[in-house]
């Protein structure tokens, strides 16, 4: 990629060295990238915002609508087949292209290339997956979907530990939780308006998230990264980097484990959300489109204060586990709400409580994240896309653990138990942390 250009400034060549040359406490932020000016916080948040819009709409409203259309007997069926098999495909997306951009070599750094040829490519395939009426094919233009946009995530999130020092990041963290929020909310208010014409509305997302990319990389330009000095790429130690030893890291290990039992109990009640509404409460598909919006809402307002009130206090008192201690206990409360109560009331509840919680985490995860990364962050973004397959694997398979649930195991009450027992052993796996408070 060393084609591409832009007006970068050129830092002195350095040296990137493994992720074992330096102790984990490490701060590298500003040494291969500038440290983050102003203006970065507000573009993380409208991408992250922009991009989860995108994941959130999709899942939860537009591919639902369109597996429906196709053949509502086997809905719950199909769109387990569709999302496990982008699973498999797109497990180790983020790492593999995080590790390539760590290695970059262009004149617009390191992380700007791929961010913007995911989401070109992402914006081409959503234009065409609404006209599909084959489950084959929606599963294939799905799968390349999902890897594109995995493509620009992974470096997306290499920005907070490049750019921000470790002082900062409970606030970087917050902005990202707001815009992942937020973008979440209105994506699904967004799908929910346009699901009439799944085509326009895939065509939106698509175009949308590629401009915003491109804004992201033009007023937030990076160093090149021509004069960074590696070693020779070689591809047994390429695919060796990918195993993080756990016993020498242990904190990486355990926040591994405990982002995937918390996002695992989330989305595997955030993604049946439109099917929770027909099949649990008694909607009809109309009403449910029209509901899903205004739950969203509910969602959204508690997570922004949440998130603004967590980001700003986990930084000013140096701590991040309590806050996500906390966010398990409203989780779990939230997701006893349609228990007690199956009823658009206990879904609203539901939403409000969990949203609550959810922005707790959010404002503090990826704080909690970055500050566990090997070597302090000089392989940020293969290491994060390394953390981000414990976001991949759950929102991947939550498909198919609901449909099993609501099949096999009890129908959705077993869905929710399930949920409050992932987010409540997830804070458990986060005591034995010791570099982080």
């Amino acid at each position: 990629m060393t084609t591409m250009s832009s007006s970068s400034p050129d830092p002195a060549p350095v040296s990137a060295t493994g992720a074992d040359a330096l102790p984990d406490s490490a701060d590298t932020a500003g040494t291969l990238s500038p440290l983050a000016r102003r203006g970065l916080l507000p573009s993380l948040a409208i991408t992250s915002l922009v991009l989860f819009a995108t994941y959130a709409g999709l899942i939860s409203v537009l591919l639902p609508n369109q597996v429906t259309n196709i053949d509502p007997a086997h809905k719950v069926a199909n769109l387990a087949i569709v999302t496990t098999t982008s699973f498999v495909f797109t497990l180790f997306a983020q790492p593999i292209v995080g590790a390539f951009s760590d290695r970059t070599r262009s004149r617009m750094g390191r992380r700007a290339p791929w961010m913007v040829i995911g989401t070109a490519v992402a914006a081409v395939f959503l234009i065409g997956l609404g006209s599909l009426q084959s489950i084959l094919w929606i599963t294939v233009f799905w799968v390349v979907i999902q890897v594109a946009l995995n493509a620009m995530q992974g470096p997306l999130s290499a920005i907070t530990p490049d750019r921000f020092p470790r002082s900062r990041r409970g606030a970087a963290s917050a902005m990202v939780g707001i815009g992942t929020m937020a973008g979440s909310t209105i994506g699904v208010i967004v799908a929910g308006v346009l699901a009439a014409n799944v085509g326009l509305a895939y065509s939106a997302f698509g175009i949308v998230v590629l401009l915003v990319t491109l804004g992201f990389v033009l007023f937030n330009r990076d160093y090149s990264s021509t004069g960074i000095e590696l070693p020779p790429f070689r591809w047994k130690a390429f695919f060796a980097g990918f195993w993080i030893n756990p016993r020498k890291h242990p904190d990486f290990a355990w926040a591994f484990a405990a982002r995937f039992l918390f996002i695992l109990g989330y989305f595997v009640a955030f993604s049946y959300q439109l099917f929770i509404l027909t099949d649990y409460i008694g909607m009809s598909l109309k009403q449910a489109n029209a509901q899903i919006g205004v739950i969203s809402v509910a969602s959204l307002v508690t997570t922004v204060v949440s998130v603004s009130l967590a980001g700003w206090l986990s930084d000013k008192l140096g701590r991040r586990k309590v806050f996500i201690y906390l966010a398990s206990v409203l989780m779990v409360v939230g997701l006893a709400m349609p228990l007690l109560m199956p009823t658009i009331t206990g879904m609203l509840l539901m939403s409000a409580i969990n949203g609550f919680g959810f922005g707790l985490y959010m404002a503090c995860d990826t704080a909690l994240m970055t500050e566990v990364l090997p070597g302090g962050g000089v392989s940020a973004a293969k290491d994060l896309g390394i953390l981000n397959v414990a976001t991949n694997i759950p929102q991947a398979l939550s498909p198919a653990i609901a449909a099993l649930l609501i099949g096999v195991l009890g129908g959705y009450p077993a869905l929710f138990v399930f949920a409050m027992v992932c987010v409540a052993v997830a804070a458990l796996v986060l005591i034995p942390i010791k570099s982080v408070r």
